[in-house]
């Protein structure tokens, strides 16, 4: 392998590539809970698309791996290398390359990330409306798990909004896909395979993005309920009564008291009110006009309170902006709780409450402890599990992820498969739709050099052995 680090050194230049102790800890993982971090052979970061083209073409010819990162945000052990494969890090590739104002559109390199972005163009009146919830996040990643968030429930993921990309795939070759259009009847959409594939079928090295208004009112209102029920019930209520809501999220008692504690947020709730909820329902409203805005807020709190909601409490600015960062924050909270693994199943949004009393029929069947958040608009669940033992915890969250897809639902709704639940997948997911997308990496990528490990490419005992897909020992004999 000493001849591919001589090949890329003389590419990208001996400065920008590391290896042995020059690579960071950081470079070997992502914040995934349950794939633990890999060195590799070593992290390059290319310059341009011409490097990166030039890299894996050498790449390919050795068969070495090559793992794309990104900020390594991610949460499904996407960025995790191979120990004899090469990490291509894009944090030198972060230029906003135009924002097309006539157009409502950006066109990015995928270092950039969203708070970068944003900051760009929020003095011209723009938004990059997809927020996963971690500002530092690159663009670039968003695109390979097809990132979502909070926002999705109006604006949709990742996918709504890029028009088109510039992408390497293994052999070297560049192509270009979309542009500054919003409709084409002109084959196969590539840019949409591309989206979500992880890295697994090309490295992005180009993103053009549509923008959307930046509408300069906001009203957020908190509603406990004493069920769950109560809460999902109102999602449609709500969307069909027109007010178009940024945010409608799900809070369970547990993670509101955590996140609240350690933003150290006191939204004045009583505690006759705290001890009779099952969950909080978070509805964010935005609008171009202050007058319009709280007139809907007027309108939905009315809506709630008819629901049968214990109250309705229209949050101050300042109060409403701490929750929802607090709420941005519920992994990292959880994390440093001790949480063991996260899930991120989506279900038809009518599904979550029947999903949920079946997670904590579960938990207890394996003396475990579920609680968790999630987007009520588009019923993406998020779930923490608490449970150390990977004998409990790896049936558990199996069963978890079984259960959602037999609820009509996917594995995951927005952290990606990953490495984590690559194995899984290919267990669960319908073998015809597999072996289809396996003959479609092949096409893409001959040597199976991209994202080695991740989504279908690999058989099940290439999964981490602490994951649940992964083909170890029995959870009994663990």
């Amino acid at each position: 392998m000493g001849d591919i680090i001589e090949v890329v050194i003389g590419i990208v230049g001996e400065q920008h590539v590391s290896v042995g102790d020059a690579i960071r800890d950081d470079q070997t993982h992502d914040e995934c809970l349950t794939v633990d971090g890999v060195v590799p052979l070593a992290v390059v970061c290319p310059a341009d698309t011409s490097e990166v083209g030039r890299v894996l073409r050498a790449c390919d010819e050795q068969h070495v791996g090559v793992t794309a990162r990104g900020s390594a945000t991610g949460l499904s052990g996407g960025c995790t290398p191979t120990p004899d494969g090469i990490v291509m890090s894009f944090e030198r590739m972060d230029s906003i390359i135009e924002i097309d104002t006539a157009n409502h559109v950006a066109v990015v390199q995928p270092g950039v990330t969203l708070a970068q972005l944003n900051d760009a163009i929020a003095p011209l009146g723009f938004v990059y409306p997809v927020f996963p919830g971690e500002a530092s996040a690159s663009i670039g990643g968003n695109v390979g798990t097809n990132a979502g968030g909070m926002r999705a429930v109006k604006y949709g993921v990742t996918r709504h909004h890029v028009l088109g990309l510039e992408a390497v795939l293994a052999c070297g070759d560049v192509i270009r896909t979309g542009g500054k259009y919003v409709k084409s009847s002109t084959g196969y959409d590539l840019t949409q395979l591309v989206i979500g594939s992880e890295g697994t079928l090309a490295l992005v090295t180009e993103i053009t993005l549509k923008l959307a208004p930046l509408l300069a009112h906001r009203a957020t209102l908190l509603a406990p309920f004493t069920t769950l029920e109560q809460v999902t019930e109102a999602v449609p209520r709500i969307i069909s009564a027109g007010a178009a809501p940024l945010m409608l999220e799900y809070i369970d008692q547990v993670t509101m008291a955590g996140i609240t504690q350690a933003a150290g947020l006191d939204l004045g709730i009583s505690e006759e009110v705290r001890a009779a909820t099952a969950a909080y329902l978070v509805v964010v409203l935005e609008g171009a006009r202050a007058d319009r805005t709280d007139e809907d807020a007027e309108a939905v709190a009315t809506l709630l309170d008819s629901l049968g909601a214990i109250d309705v409490f229209v949050l101050p600015p300042t109060a409403g902006e701490q929750l929802i960062k607090a709420r941005e924050r519920a992994f990292f909270v959880a994390k440093a709780a001790g949480s063991n693994d996260i899930v991120d199943v989506v279900v038809p949004r009518a599904a979550i409450p029947g999903y949920l009393a079946l997670a904590g029929a579960l938990a207890a069947k394996h003396e475990s402890l579920v609680f968790g958040c999630g987007h009520a608009g588009d019923g993406n669940v998020h779930l923490t599990v608490f449970q150390p033992d990977p004998a409990m915890r790896i049936p558990l969250v199996r069963e978890l992820l079984e259960e959602g897809m037999a609820a009509g639902g996917a594995i995951s709704g927005e952290h990606g498969l990953g490495r984590a639940k690559a194995g899984v997948f290919l267990e669960l997911g319908d073998p015809v739709v597999i072996s289809l997308m396996q003959k479609v990496k092949q096409a893409f990528d001959p040597n199976g050099i991209l994202g080695p490990g991740n989504l279908p490419g690999l058989p099940p005992d290439h999964a981490q052995s602490d994951s649940p897909g992964a083909l170890a020992p029995e959870p009994a004999e663990l």
